[in-house]
């Protein structure tokens, strides 16, 4: 299978648990959008980490530790948190599109070019 549509499987997954967390602690919890995003990110990112080192670039040839690798991905993840935050309530904030909605658009964009990008380039190369 495809590099390719194996990350965007492991986003997908990723995105799953995200968007979960995320409803959860905004709708259940009531907290901050931006909070919720932040943590569901954050829960997202882990589970994309196991899926992306066990499944989606097994293939390529490990020249780092599995240590090396998770300090990659944080790096990775730092922006890609902040980066969503910002998207997220940019679009909820000025665009009034509903925060979940916004982080679909958002999610959608990043996973296609940062995080494949940066995954495939930065932190499994």
């Amino acid at each position: 299978m495809n590099t390719f549509i194996k990350a965007q499987a492991a986003l997908i997954a990723g995105s799953l648990a995200d968007f979960l967390v995320t409803i959860l602690l905004v709708q259940v919890f009531n907290c901050w959008y931006i909070t919720g995003n932040v943590a569901g990110n954050v829960t997202g990112a882990i589970a994309q980490f196991i899926l992306s080192r066990k499944w989606v670039f097994t293939t390529v040839k490990q020249k780092t530790t599995v240590s090396i690798q998770v300090i990659k991905f944080v790096l990775m993840w730092i922006g890609n948190i902040a980066l969503s935050a910002l998207g997220v309530y940019l679009l909820t904030q000025y665009m009034h599109i509903h925060y979940l909605l916004s982080k679909v658009i958002i999610s959608a964009l990043l996973g296609v070019s940062y995080t494949y990008l940066l995954s495939k380039k930065f932190v499994f190369a």
